[in-house]
């Protein structure tokens, strides 16, 4: 059953795609679409559900075949999730213009690119489709901005992808020359061959996910791109890396030294608390979101380490557990980012912009796509009954026990890893109460009058808001089977509540009317006595709009706090007249300290290089032909010496 609802949506989502390249056929075009992706997530979890393969099995020649196991489906089931209301949303979000019609058709060729990742079951159709999923995006954003900040954006995000992206193709290739892609052998544990891999895996697939220290083309391409784009980049692209790490990490390579655990565990913490740190300090919505979704990976890596960790120590059930945390918070985090971007291009698309400072008060004139957004900002910042406190709830858990079953060193690991993710979810809810309280609440700061999205962009964005709501309230009935995804035997949960062995349980329907009562009490005690309006007090000044709260005005605090960490810079002017101070203007950011201290010197180093390398291109053939004799004299002298075999 699920190779034919894979097949019809993959059909549908290519006509589309197809359909789409017609500008009056547009519109029809992305509900075909929408129907596909649909499709796909139908057939994903069905296929989850059963628990069965089809298809090809991995192999390491390179023929191209095409399979679906659990894992597989469950990742097919969470693009199809998002791309269904990205699509959807994209009815009424894109124009029937040229750069409309090529967001339209280079959409759908995305989705299906990312659906061809995932079901490859050879090196080279896996390797072909790793590509095509760096390049697609870079064309879909050039063909809807052509400004030159754009197009620069666009040539970091491929220079990092084709970098960063050869430790991928060692990794794989390497893989298939031991022919151990789908267990065909084992890799021994610690070998030269089994860390060689895992480290390029780590490099070329994490910096495709966005971990820390390789995520700085992400806060660059992701708020540039179009809403819909934006959803599915962030919500899933980054998610198939994950898929790719676990596959290489977890199912290919056995168990690995107990020193990458930890280090995956120390990337994870660094990417987390990074991430929503520096998300903290964005007065641009989008921007914020991007550097959002780099903790949100960093979560999910936290898990990852915990199951590699907690594997090498021999705890495999708890090592299972981890692991279906971690995917479990790589769906969650795909629906209300996603939910969130579409609803930060509803707001640019009313506004005009998304500086955060300009925003106020679309709660009040865009009640459904604002309510919408304060669902995914509350999940985000893991506040229950939601689906974003369930993942990190169960993250948190495997943490605890990582410095339970370990020594001393991994068992610090553990608890230092547990703390940085609790002070990730704090952080967090600053970040968020600080969007919500700028862009939802308050007056309205700009000329614009906001009025709601068209319907089937709101009709998106409350879709993916009631699956954040219903994750939340039922996690169990997909942890249970994501537990069983693990390569060796382990027992999942049995009941609609969460129940850990030796933890105790989460209930989370329980949780959900407690607050729900709690809610529905303080709201008849309000109606009772309800105090008469009154202006806000200023310090005895008429509250204007300059006085008004502003992103700065959040983070400052915290920005003092740390400031022999982050290094923030200042600008100030003060103009005097007459003995008295007649206007201060401050400027102020935070630099981003790996690309300041890292990635420009190293920038620099090579262009500098280049430049003394080109020397050696004279133009004269003599001198090539003495390159080449000093080539062939060195490569000799190493046969000699043993150096090369």
């Amino acid at each position: 059953m699920t190779p034919l609802l894979l097949v019809a949506a993959v059909a549908l989502v290519a006509a589309g795609a197809a359909a789409a390249s017609r500008g009056a056929w547009l519109a029809r075009a992305m509900i075909v679409q929408a129907v596909g992706a649909a499709l796909l997530c139908v057939a994903g979890f069905w296929g989850l559900a059963a628990g069965t393969t089809a298809g090809s099995g991995f192999t390491s020649a390179l023929h191209p075949r095409f399979g679906v196991d659990g894992l597989t489906a469950f990742f097919v089931a969470s693009v199809g999730l998002v791309a269904a209301p990205a699509a959807l949303y994209a009815r009424s979000y894109l124009r029937a213009d040229a750069r409309g019609r090529a967001v339209g058709v280079l959409g759908g060729v995305f989705v299906l690119v990312l659906v061809e990742v995932l079901c490859a079951r050879d090196p080279l159709t896996f390797l072909g489709g790793w590509e095509l999923m760096s390049l697609v995006p870079a064309a879909t954003i050039l063909g809807a901005r052509s400004d030159d900040a754009s197009r620069h954006a666009v040539f970091l995000y491929v220079a990092a992808m084709h970098l960063a992206g050869a430790g991928t193709w060692i990794a794989v290739l390497l893989l298939a020359h031991a022919g151990a892609i789908g267990g065909g052998s084992v890799v021994a544990r610690g070998s030269g061959l089994q860390v060689a891999v895992a480290a390029s895996a780590l490099v070329g697939m994490g910096a495709k996910a966005g971990l820390v220290p390789f995520h700085s083309w992400l806060p660059r391409a992701h708020p540039i791109a179009p809403a819909p784009l934006s959803a599915v980049m962030s919500g899933v692209m980054i998610k198939v890396a994950v898929y790719g790490l676990i596959r290489v990490l977890v199912d290919w390579l056995g168990v690995l030294p107990l020193w990458f655990g930890v280090l995956v565990l120390a990337l994870g913490a660094l990417s987390a608390l990074g991430g929503i740190l520096f998300a903290i300090f964005q007065r641009e919505l989008k921007r914020l979101l991007a550097f959002s979704s780099i903790e949100n990976v960093g979560i999910v890596a936290l898990g990852l380490g915990a199951c590699l960790t907690l594997r090498a120590r021999g705890a495999d059930g708890w090592a299972a557990l981890a692991l279906g945390a971690a995917l479990l918070h790589t769906l969650n985090h795909a629906v209300f980012k996603s939910l969130l971007f579409l609803g930060a291009g509803s707001f640019e698309r009313a506004v005009g912009s998304l500086d955060l400072d300009r925003l106020g008060g679309l709660l009040r004139r865009m009640p459904w796509t604002g309510g919408a957004f304060l669902v995914g900002a509350l999940a985000l910042a893991g506040l229950p009954p939601l689906n974003g406190f369930v993942s990190e709830w169960l993250t948190l858990q495997a943490l605890l026990h990582v410095s339970s079953y370990g020594g001393v060193g991994d068992g610090a690991a553990g608890a230092l890893a547990a703390a940085a993710l609790a002070a990730t979810a704090a952080l967090a809810v600053l970040c968020f109460v600080k969007v919500a309280g700028l862009v939802l609440l308050g007056p309205r700061r700009t000329a614009a009058a906001a009025t709601e999205a068209a319907a089937p962009m709101r009709a998106a964005v409350v879709a993916l808001a009631a699956t954040c709501v219903a994750l939340g309230l039922v996690p169990a009935l997909l942890f249970r089977r994501l537990v069983r995804l693990a390569p060796w035997p382990a027992a999942g949960s049995s009941s609609l509540g969460l129940h850990l062995p030796g933890t105790g349980s989460l209930p989370t329907l329980g949780i959900a009317a407690s607050l729900a009562l709690a809610t529905g009490v303080l709201v008849a005690l309000r109606g009772r006595g309800s105090a008469a309006p009154a202006p806000t007090w200023a310090s005895g000044q008429i509250v204007e709009p300059a006085l008004a709260w502003t992103s700065a005005g959040f983070s400052k605090p915290l920005r003092l706090t740390l400031e022999a960490v982050l290094r923030p810079e200042r600008e100030r002017a003060v103009s005097v007249e007459g003995g008295v101070v007649q206007e201060v203007t401050y400027q102020g950011r935070v630099p981003q300290l790996l690309d300041e201290r890292l990635y420009r010197p190293a920038v620099a180093l090579g262009l500098d290089a280049a430049r003394h390398a080109r020397r050696l291109q004279t133009g004269r053939l003599g001198n090539y032909v003495a390159y080449l004799i000093a080539l062939v004299v060195l490569l000799l002298a190493a046969v000699k010496v043993g150096a090369i075999g």
